[in-house]
């Protein structure tokens, strides 16, 4: 017996590939701390959020200038899980799972994607590592 989804709305294949695709180029960027890229997947705007593991940013201007002061980039990681969903055919959120190389903490990011004319865009970004024995 097939079960039929009860949120139609969920999921839809296509805003699941491309925002997948998105992902794959924020990860990209992220390890090889190309800042243009990075800017590009964010919303340029006042509404956008980032919580980091040592910091709050609020607007695109202070996340744009955390990440030209931090030198080197993200450490580098691992990415050991993911799970993308869609909601509609315009939002989507991606959280995974990750560690840092050389490190045993697990990492937590959770981003949440927006369709605008110029494309999907990060308008929530939240970063956190897990204590030791979590």
């Amino acid at each position: 017996m097939m079960t039929l989804n009860p949120f139609p709305s969920l999921n839809d294949p296509q805003v699941l590939a491309d925002v997948t695709a998105m992902s794959d180029r924020y990860e990209k960027a992220l390890g090889e701390n190309i800042l243009h890229e990075l800017d590009a997947l964010f919303y340029d705007g006042a509404e956008t959020v980032r919580y980091g593991v040592r910091e709050n940013l609020y607007g695109f201007e202070e996340i744009q200038a955390f990440r030209r002061a931090r030198t080197g980039g993200s450490p580098p990681r691992e990415v050991l899980r993911r799970v993308v969903t869609a909601v509609g055919q315009d939002v989507a959120t991606v959280d995974l799972e990750f560690r840092r190389i050389g490190a045993e903490k697990i990492g937590r990011q959770s981003q949440t994607w927006f369709r605008t004319p110029d494309g999907w865009k990060i308008i929530a970004a939240h970063v956190s590592l897990m204590g030791a024995g979590s």
